[in-house]
């Protein structure tokens, strides 16, 4: 079994502008079957029925949940899955948001979670950790991945607000290109993960806001969404 990982694009889909053209997003006012049908493409890309790629309502919390098998609607209010099941997909939508996915390979348990500024800050990721633990992980064999998001150079907030995301996550306060307060929230992850104690941190380093292949709600909206998505893939022994 291999854990496996997609990060698509905003090329590829059935949608037309502003969402053009691969938006996973069913809740950004594009037409509801361009969804189904860049949805269904995307299981078709991955190999899997697009009834085991789970979604979620997401809000901007901690709430975690644990999934066992595929679900007829996204999983309402929560910001992050967890599951032992081989062969379900878990799917985080985000569009300058942080995408992370976790796996413990050997335990078989992964976590596919949505850390916006305010998730990051009241500890979504940390919640994850505890439940793959309590599902058998360990943190130390676990592993993370964190998608593209917005950068430091490029997210500009009031210094208010980056003091007290400093505060909660320390580590990502950052200057922007133009000299202004901004956040790196993955800079802050990782550092929040790596004390933790997990086994490793690998982060895409696309910035939404700034390459234009991705979708970013802060470059122009209404927009897209990305999806970042983990599974375990029951037909692909060990080590391939």
């Amino acid at each position: 079994m291999r854990v496996r990982r997609v990060v698509t694009t905003r090329a590829g889909g059935v949608s037309v502008a502003p969402y053009d053209s691969f938006n996973l997003g069913d809740h950004v006012g594009d037409d509801p079957a361009a969804v189904a049908a860049n949805r269904n493409r995307l299981a078709e890309q991955i190999g899997l029925p697009a009834s085991s790629v789970v979604w979620m309502e997401q809000i901007h919390s901690r709430n975690v949940t644990v999934v066992e098998g595929p679900v007829d609607e996204p999983v309402p209010a929560t910001d992050a899955l967890v599951t032992t099941t081989p062969g379900l997909a878990l799917a985080v939508l985000s569009a300058d948001c942080v995408p992370v996915l976790l796996s413990d390979d050997e335990a078989g348990v992964i976590a596919g979670v949505h850390a916006g500024r305010v998730g990051a800050r009241v500890g979504i990721v940390r919640e994850t950790l505890k439940v793959m633990v309590e599902l058998g992980a360990r943190v130390e064999s676990i592993g993370a991945f964190l998608g593209p998001a917005a950068s430091g150079e490029q997210y500009e907030v009031p210094p208010a607000m980056q003091a007290d995301v400093e505060k909660h996550l320390p580590g990502s306060a950052s200057r922007t290109k133009k000299g202004t307060a901004g956040l790196d929230l993955r800079a802050g992850l990782r550092r929040q993960l790596l004390e933790a104690g997990v086994a490793g941190v690998a982060v895409d380093p696309r910035c939404t806001i700034s390459d234009t292949s991705l979708f970013s709600h802060r470059r122009g909206a209404p927009t897209g969404r990305l999806a970042s998505v983990i599974w375990m893939d029951e037909s692909a022994p060990d080590g391939e």
